[in-house]
């Protein structure tokens, strides 16, 4: 059946397609225009958050950049007192020890010195000990008055007691003044030990009162009467106390 004959069906010509396509177009021009305002309502407040937000950001970004640069600055300041500190420490630590080390050098010159001068001072003294005239020898007459004396100038050195009367006088008892007596008849002699020199002085007795510096010859006049002398110390108290055969 055709499309014309069916009832309440009507058959649009091309004409009445274009009108009703006018009237679709100018429907959705309309509903357009209706929704765009809404639409550029909508768009504008977004433009406007992000131009809020665009003007935003650069504002919290340079304060993020200067508190940057601020702690920087704080940081390299605490840098450069931290270094100058450090370095003024060893700087003084480095004066310190250069300070000591001149103080150690002038006290080793100072004792080197001290004792280059001890010991200048010590070889001046030496050199005017040698240069100095040394005294004679005391010489003694070579007989019964010089022996005496001199017998008596060695005791005085070895603080033998003893008088030139008291020396001379056992002598003379003793031996008459000859250094070369001897005694061949006593107890002493015939025990083998006799009694000789000035002050008849046996071998042993000499031995062991004999005084360093004297002849170890019991007949050496200045040795015998020392030796005399020093054994009566002992057991008489000083050859003055002596009055007989001893």
């Amino acid at each position: 059946m055709p499309k014309h004959a069916i009832p309440g069906f009507t058959r649009f010509t091309r004409t009445h397609k274009i009108s009703v396509a006018g009237v679709a177009a100018a429907g959705a021009a309309a509903l357009v225009l209706s929704i765009v305002p809404g639409a550029d309502q909508g768009e504008s407040s977004g433009q406007a958050a992000a131009a809020e937000n665009i003007n935003v950001k650069p504002v919290a970004f340079s304060e993020v950049a200067t508190a940057a640069k601020s702690q920087q600055a704080t940081v390299a300041k605490q840098a450069s007192t931290t270094a100058s500190a450090a370095k003024a420490e060893a700087a003084a630590k480095k004066a310190a020890a250069e300070k000591a080390a001149k103080a150690k050098a002038a006290a080793a010159a100072k004792a080197k010195a001290d004792k280059a001068r001890k010991a200048k001072v010590v070889a001046s003294r030496s050199a005017v000990r040698t240069a100095a005239p040394q005294p004679a020898k005391k010489v003694y007459p070579n007989n019964l008055d010089g022996w005496i004396r001199e017998a008596l100038h060695v005791m005085d050195q070895h603080d033998i007691p003893g008088t030139y009367n008291g020396i001379y006088r056992n002598i003379i008892r003793e031996s008459s003044g000859n250094p070369k007596a001897i005694n061949l008849w006593d107890i002493n002699a015939q025990n083998g030990i006799p009694s000789k020199g000035l002050l008849q002085v046996i071998d042993p007795t000499f031995k062991q009162y004999h005084i360093a510096g004297t002849s170890w010859d019991s007949y050496d006049p200045v040795a015998n009467i020392v030796t005399a002398c020093h054994y009566a110390q002992h057991r008489y108290g000083s050859m003055d106390n002596v009055n007989s055969a001893y």
